[in-house]
C-alpha cells in the first residue's frame, strides 16, 4: 500500500524481499561521501539489522512505479508492460535505548535522496513521515548518526530541530603500531 508524501511522489513500505535494493541504496549514500571506498561489507549491516522490527520505506514518483516492490503483484498484463523503476529515496529506521533514560527510540539508518531528486523537499517530507510515525508508536524521540563532513544532511537536521547530544569520536590504529606495541 503507498500514499502520496508529496505532490508528484508516493511513498511505500518495504518488504523484506526488497535487501538487495536496500543494500544497493546503503552503498550509494556512502559511495556519495566517500568514492573512492569499497563498501561491500555493507551487506553484513543490512543482514544483521534489517527484519520486519526495522521498516523500510521507498519513494517513487508518482505514476511511474512499475514495480510494486517484491511480494507486491499488479494484473498479469501491468506486470508485462511496465518495466521495474527504481525507487528515488530511501528511509530505514532501527530502534535504539536511550543511554540516558533508557527508552525505546527509532534510529534513523539511512534516508538517502538519489542526486537528480534533491532539493525537492523529499527529505523533509521524509524526516516528518518518520516523526509521525515514531510519535504514533509512543516513541519521545529519533536518533539518528550524520558525518560532519555531509553539510547539506546536517542542514536539513538543524533545521528540523535535532540537536546534537554526544560526539561520536574515534581514533585509528594502524597495523604497524599495533603490532610494535607487542613487541
Amino acid at each position: 500500500m503507498s500514499e502520496q508524501l508529496l505532490p508528484g511522489y508516493i511513498i511505500r513500505r518495504g518488504s523484506l524481499l526488497e535487501r538487495s535494493l536496500l543494500l544497493k541504496f546503503m552503498q550509494r549514500t556512502y559511495q556519495d561521501l566517500f568514492p573512492n571506498e569499497d563498501f561491500s561489507h555493507l551487506e553484513q549491516t543490512v543482514k544483521q539489522y534489517f527484519s520486519s522490527d526495522t521498516p523500510l520505506w521507498w519513494v517513487e514518483e508518482e505514476g511511474e512505479q512499475g514495480s510494486r516492490g517484491a511480494g507486491e503483484q499488479g494484473s498479469s498484463k501491468e506486470s508485462l508492460s511496465s518495466a521495474p523503476v527504481p525507487p528515488i529515496a530511501c528511509l530505514w529506521v532501527g530502534n535504539a535505548i536511550d543511554q540516558v533514560h533508557g527508552n525505546r527510540h527509532a534510529h534513523i539508518f539511512i534516508l538517502y535522496v538519489v542526486p537528480e531528486h534533491r532539493r525537492r523537499g523529499i527529505g523533509t517530507a521524509l524526516m516528518r513521515y518518520v516523526e509521525n510515525w515514531a510519535i504514533q508508536r509512543g516513541d519521545r524521540q529519533i536518533g539518528l548518526q550524520v558525518f560532519q563532513s555531509n553539510k547539506p544532511a546536517l542542514n536539513l537536521y538543524n533545521q528540523l530541530g535535532y540537536q546534537t547530544q554526544s560526539i561520536w569520536m574515534v581514533k585509528f590504529l594502524s597495523a604497524e603500531k599495533s603490532t610494535q606495541g607487542q613487541r
